[in-house]
């Protein structure tokens, strides 16, 4: 199977299948052009063998690193494979010289909220969306240790 189709067929209906009877709706990851995202965007990835069970979607931008999407198989939830998506987004960011990372997430999303706040997120502001509230939240990152 390919990085596409696992993208399409697995991590994406998986990791958000759970929030549509909550909002109503597929998430926007369940419909997002998986094609232009590869091309355009940097992605990390955790897999156990072959299987794709994590995967962080990333945008280097002029201030900060955006982080589009973190999804994590709801087989391997609960074992700290988000928080370590995070922190590879974290490093990626520092390493560019970026000292921010950006996301964006849906307010009914409690339990991803909570997470982001564990790991240093906070609000920035929320907005309406489709009926719902979009919730944004950044992180501060200390600039890299030079020796």
């Amino acid at each position: 199977m390919t990085f596409l189709s696992a993208l399409r067929h697995q991590a994406m209906p998986a990791a958000y299948a759970k929030w549509v009877p909550l909002i109503g709706r597929e998430p926007r990851p369940m419909s997002a052009d998986y094609d232009a995202s590869v091309r355009e965007h940097e992605f990390d990835l955790v897999l156990e063998g072959e299987r794709l069970v994590g995967l962080i979607e990333m945008v280097l931008r002029d201030d900060h690193l955006w982080i589009e999407n973190v999804a994590v198989s709801p087989s391997a939830q609960g074992r700290g494979i988000g928080r370590q998506l995070l922190a590879r987004a974290e490093d990626r960011a520092r390493r560019a010289g970026r000292t921010e990372t950006r996301l964006l997430t849906n307010g009914a999303f409690a339990a991803n909220i909570s997470l982001y706040e564990r790991v240093g997120y906070v609000v920035t502001h929320t907005e309406p969306y489709l009926g719902g509230v979009t919730v944004y939240m950044t992180k501060q990152l200390a600039p890299p240790v030079t020796a």
